[in-house]
């Protein structure tokens, strides 16, 4: 038999602790030490957090988020209240300009030249253009096509000002008359009605021109069209001076602008609200010395002669000589200030004072005037004037050919020698050096090389080089008038300080000024220099008369019956302003009338005559006097009472 496994002893289980103290019951018997306690099967009980710390944590935020309300409403109260109050102003009140009313220009008795009148700004909201708005896809383009003919403006133009959506505010054309205004108000008010009567009938009611606005303006008006538009120049699309007066005496004439402030809703003025305005300021009536009858004289005789000698242009000056007012200043070709559309920019500016040209035989006046106030010679010096005279490094000569003149220093003038100015010039110094420092200094006291004092924008002051600088030919030419230039303004004071015994009076044209208030400002007195002695300014004079009345002169057409009249003709190679070579010839004549007793001085050239003849005695003479007769009725000049003196032109040899 197998042997039998050994009996496994049994495990012993502690039986329950007995109570002690008979107080503990077998629940609550604490285990013997070192066994695990058995673990408990009864549920805990949850228990709530305490909610003070979430209660802080949103009274601080709360805190926080009303601290942040105070500083901003602090700021804005207080720190930025003006700011504020200005955002809130200028978004509650709109402000537009009060445009001032500029002045006139008007003539010497107050006629006027240049006014201003009512007009209007057309503009428009082209956001009053969208589809959203119009009820129509082509707004832009129906409207422009009908402004377009209204406003001599291109249609694409126009549709492309009215095609931004974005935009509140366009000007489709500056300073339209009452009359275009009312067009397009008559056509608006037609577009209107037919709106109104195709809602009616359940259509869009689409109203093309329902955005077109006017804005209350002024229009520069030239009341005689083209009468004296080279001195009183125009106005340029934002109203302010574009040339000429207009432009120089563009601040006196613009007056100041004022501004009106009112309150605004939608758009819209509120008319309860009351306004703040600060008025405009008109600007200042400026009265010219121009005598507007005189001027049209002037403007007509050289116009006409102009497109009669096919020329390039041509100019007259008319100046009183004791006050050195400019009574007239004619350019031909001209333009008409009113439609500068129709101008050509070559006729815009004023040529009389920005031409510069070589002035030939009139400027000898200078050179005897010099020769004479320096006792290098008298009006009877016997000159001996040979056909031909070498001299540096050419030979000189006169218009014409002649055998060897015995002249007078009187002569020379009257038959206008170039010889015999350059023979007599060489008295002024024992050298040529000398001679032509004399000269010069002459010729800068008649005022060659200077403005005139008018002030005038773009005027050319001319040329006249330093006399070292003078080269071998212009030693000899600057005494007859060639290789030196001056404007036609400067011309004529040369005659006008002859006329006026001597002394030079700057020219002007402004006589004064006229404010708001009406009160007359005369302008600042010119200022006069002594050029030559009263003598020898009188005996000039004299000699110019023989230029005209001896039968040998070359100004016979310059005659006027009853008055005496001292003058010079001048007949010059003329630069070509696009080439700067020589090219065509300048006619010119100048003088004054009486000569016994000198008032007006009249100055004429005209340039690049290509029909007919070309000297200014045959082409400008008559000019001279025809205007010249017209000036002294005008200012009722008396006749002159006395006979001209006749100086001798020529002596016999041997005398």
């Amino acid at each position: 038999m197998p042997p039998k496994e050994p009996a496994t002893p049994r495990r012993r289980v502690p039986g329950p602790a007995r109570a002690q103290g008979g107080g503990r019951s077998r629940s609550t018997a604490r285990p013997p030490a070192g066994r695990p306690r058995p673990a408990r099967k009864e549920a805990r009980t949850l228990r709530l957090g305490s909610p003070r710390p979430r209660l802080r944590l949103v009274g601080l935020g709360l805190t926080l988020v009303m601290l942040a309300f105070v500083v901003r409403l602090l700021q804005v109260q207080a720190v930025d209240a003006s700011a504020y109050a200005a955002k809130a102003e200028k978004n509650r009140y709109s402000s537009s300009t009060l445009a001032a009313e500029r002045g006139e220009i008007t003539d010497r008795d107050g006629i006027a030249l240049a006014t201003s009148v009512d007009a209007y700004d057309i503009t428009a909201d082209p956001s009053m253009f969208t589809p959203k708005f119009s009820k129509a896809d082509d707004t832009p383009e129906q409207a422009a096509a009908l402004l377009a003919p209204i406003l001599r403006k291109d249609a694409g133009d126009l549709a492309k000002q009215l095609s931004k959506p974005k935009s509140r505010y366009t000007i489709l054309a500056r300073r339209q008359t009452p009359q275009i205004w009312k067009q397009i108000k008559d056509l608006r008010s037609v577009f209107t009605e037919k709106a109104r009567t195709d809602k009616a009938k359940g259509g869009t009611g689409a109203n093309v021109l329902a955005g077109v606005f006017q804005e209350p303006s002024s229009k520069r008006v030239y009341p005689n069209g083209d009468l004296g538009a080279g001195i009183l120049g125009y106005v340029n699309a934002d109203g302010k001076g574009g040339g000429g007066l207009e432009t120089q005496l563009n601040k006196e004439l613009a007056g100041k602008d004022g501004e009106i402030t009112y309150a605004q809703s939608g758009g819209r003025r509120v008319p309860t609200a009351g306004n703040r305005e600060v008025p405009a300021v008109p600007g200042s009536d400026i009265e010219l010395t121009i005598d507007r009858d005189i001027q049209w004289a002037a403007q007509k005789a050289i116009a006409d002669q102009v497109k009669k000698s096919a020329a390039d242009r041509g100019y007259v000056i008319v100046q009183d000589n004791r006050t050195g007012e400019v009574l007239a200043m004619a350019n031909a070709p001209g333009f008409d200030p009113n439609d500068l559309s129709q101008a050509n920019s070559a006729a815009m500016g004023n040529a009389a004072l920005q031409d510069a040209f070589e002035p030939g035989s009139t400027a000898k006046v200078m050179s005897m005037a010099a020769v004479l106030e320096e006792n290098a010679a008298a009006p009877g010096t016997h000159v001996v004037v040979p056909n031909r005279l070498h001299r540096g490094d050419r030979l000189f000569k006169d218009d014409i050919d002649h055998p060897t003149w015995y002249l007078t220093l009187n002569g020379v003038l009257a038959k206008s020698s170039n010889i015999g100015t350059i023979l007599a010039t060489e008295q002024l110094g024992k050298t040529r050096a000398e001679a032509n420092q004399v000269l010069h200094s002459y010729l800068r006291k008649f005022g060659l090389g200077s403005p005139s004092g008018l002030g005038y924008p773009g005027e050319t002051s001319g040329i006249l080089a330093k006399p070292q600088d003078w080269s071998t030919s212009q030693q000899y030419t600057i005494p007859f008038g060639q290789g030196l230039s001056l404007n036609a303004m400067q011309a004529t004071s040369v005659y006008s300080t002859i006329a006026n015994g001597g002394v030079r009076i700057e020219p002007t044209l402004v006589r004064g000024s006229k404010g708001p208030d009406g009160r007359f400002t005369p302008a600042t007195a010119p200022k006069k220099s002594r050029v030559v002695s009263e003598k020898t300014a009188k005996t000039v004079a004299s000699m110019l008369e023989s230029v005209v009345d001896d039968e040998e002169g070359t100004g016979t057409k310059a005659r006027i019956p009853g008055y005496r009249v001292g003058g010079k003709t001048g007949t010059s190679n003329r630069v070509d302003p696009a080439t700067g070579r020589y090219k065509g010839y300048t006619a010119s004549f100048a003088g004054f009338a009486p000569a016994d007793n000198p008032r007006i001085t009249v100055y004429c050239a005209i340039q690049n005559p290509t029909r007919g003849s070309y000297f200014g005695g045959q082409i400008c003479g008559p000019i001279y006097k025809q205007v010249m007769e017209f000036a002294l009725k005008t200012q009722q000049v008396a006749p002159s009472g006395t006979a001209p003196a006749r100086r001798p032109v020529s002596f016999q040899p041997g005398e």
